[in-house]
């Protein structure tokens, strides 16, 4: 695996708070880009800073090569990460990128670095879970492609059927979908901090089950919050999560 290791490749901080009292690292979904999230900046609270993590192969990183294996991932970021946790951060994960948080929170603590002091999980079964669906990434595209909608409705009909954007799309696709299928959670005591976990009602890929099994990760206290909607709802009804989120932020900078 070959790619830049400088952190503005990996790290954004839209809008930078010199005397912010948290951080935010948030994780992207698989194949997704950090986009969707810059448009938090301004409807959470005051004191949080956001900084988005864009992996390999997607957006302004298209051209490189992306990860397949989710411990080389871990094993590169973590050193990427270490120069910014100089003051409370939390880590938000969708899908990919709550597996992605969780597994960098654990590094993070066996090398005996910072840890944060909440995991935002979003549709992602908890990674003690087995995943029982059959793999997908190393099939054809047609049905490569139907395997995601019929499991996440997560690709547009306007893009899965415009030959050359799915092109852009499917190498950063397939290996993140790798990554998750590839992925065997090593069993270790339960992180510190606390873990909210969210969940959409309509989604076929995770139900509330498996996400409630995230309590079995944490030794502080777990919360779990469905919300109307699919694997993308956090997209689709951003409005009534982030109030939710907004909410629980400003406990944890008050706490602080």
């Amino acid at each position: 695996m070959t790619t830049q290791l400088t952190a503005c490749n990996w790290l954004t901080c839209p809008q930078p708070k010199p005397k912010a009292r948290l951080r935010l690292f948030c994780f992207p979904c698989a194949g997704a880009t950090v986009t969707a999230y810059r448009t938090w900046i301004n409807k959470l609270p005051q004191e949080v800073e956001i900084y988005l993590v864009q992996l390999p192969g997607r957006g302004s990183r298209l051209n490189e090569k992306p990860f397949t294996k989710l411990s080389d991932l871990v094993q590169t970021l973590v050193p990427i990460l270490q120069p910014n946790l100089n003051i409370p951060f939390a880590f938000f994960g969708h899908s990919l990128g709550a597996l992605l948080s969780f597994e960098i929170a654990c590094q993070l603590r066996r090398q005996n670095c910072p840890s944060p002091v909440y995991l935002f999980t979003c549709c992602s079964p908890a990674p003690q879970k087995p995943n029982l669906n059959p793999p997908i990434h190393t099939l054809p595209t047609t049905p490569f492609l139907t395997q995601l909608r019929d499991r996440y409705n997560g690709i547009p009909l306007s893009i899965s059927r415009d030959r050359e954007l799915m092109q852009l799309f499917l190498p950063s696709l397939r290996a993140d979908m790798e990554m998750l299928e590839t992925y065997c959670y090593q069993p270790e005591k339960p992180l510190e901090c606390p873990i909210s976990a969210f969940g959409g009602w309509q989604d076929l890929a995770v139900c509330s089950c498996d996400l409630a099994e995230w309590c079995d990760r944490t030794c502080s206290f777990f919360t779990l919050r469905m919300f109307p909607g699919n694997h993308f709802f956090l997209h689709n009804n951003t409005s009534t999560f982030l109030q939710v989120l907004y909410q629980q932020l400003s406990q944890l900078c008050n706490f602080k």
